[in-house]
């Protein structure tokens, strides 16, 4: 089992921070995708998010919608997800996190799709879609594998919530740094820097900031007040246009805004 918490506390030791890359499973083919997920560790990222492609993809914004649907199209199918942890895990140290929304792991089952992701050697779940509220079979569930949860939190959270979203956390918190959907943006919101405060003061110890990171000096300037930056939508961009060795390249170039200032 490969710990989230124990990454981004030594790169936060010894760098500026993590770098916390996504890419979804099955794009452009499963094995291209696995390929990509390596690639992406090589050249610097600290932690692995492997997207589960799903056909209402609330959250996502159109580059990582136009991936996913190829995925789909492609003969995606859940068990894909664990293959693609498995081969990834064999080849990488780097943890391996599945970002899925709720619906595929309740119809899945709970407990089989834990079993089945601790068995493959993930290290655990990003939740886009599931509240801390509604998500007491899950926290069962990993408390039972050792698997880390990973919930969000948004500029709009009231104080309470954000107290309970980091109680029900392990690993991070994912600090959500725009309202709607994903996607490289110009400008980093402001808003993430004043949200991984009350994060902060409501006494998380580790928050990451995505939605919206695309360059090197976004990750620095993100990682200069949160433990993490994620990138998404860029890498998945560097994919679709270049190939796995674009996407390393890309994950080269981000790595650089890890270094201590």
């Amino acid at each position: 089992m490969r710990n989230v918490g124990d990454v981004i506390a030594r790169r936060n030791e010894e760098a500026a921070g993590a770098l916390i890359g996504y890419l979804p499973v099955g794009f452009p083919t499963l094995d291209a995708s696995v390929d990509a997920a390596v690639a992406l560790v090589e050249n610097g990222v600290d932690v692995l998010e492997l997207g589960l492609p799903y056909s209402d993809p609330v959250m996502d914004g159109t580059v990582i919608q136009a991936a996913t649907q190829q995925a789909l199209a492609g003969g995606f199918r859940l068990g894909h997800g664990f293959e693609a942890v498995r081969r990834v895990t064999e080849r990488v140290d780097a943890p391996v996190l599945l970002m899925t929304y709720w619906n595929p792991v309740v119809q899945y089952g709970v407990d089989r799709f834990a079993d089945d992701l601790a068995a493959a050697g993930g290290a655990g779940l990003i939740t886009p879609d599931l509240i801390p509220d509604e998500a007491a079979d899950w926290i069962a569930a990993s408390e039972r594998t050792g698997l880390d949860r990973v919930f969000l939190a948004a500029p709009t959270s009231t104080d309470a919530r954000l107290r309970k979203t980091i109680d029900a956390s392990r690993g991070f918190v994912y600090a959500v740094s725009t309202m709607g959907i994903t996607g490289a943006r110009t400008d980093v919101d402001r808003a993430a820097r004043t949200l991984v405060g009350r994060l902060r003061d409501a006494g998380s110890k580790a928050s990451c900031v995505g939605v919206g990171i695309s360059t090197a000096e976004q990750v620095a300037e993100v990682l200069e007040y949160a433990e993490g930056a994620i990138v998404g939508s860029a890498l998945v961009k560097a994919l679709a246009d270049g190939g796995v060795d674009a996407a390393g390249a890309l994950a080269a170039e981000l790595a650089r805004g890890t270094s201590r200032q």
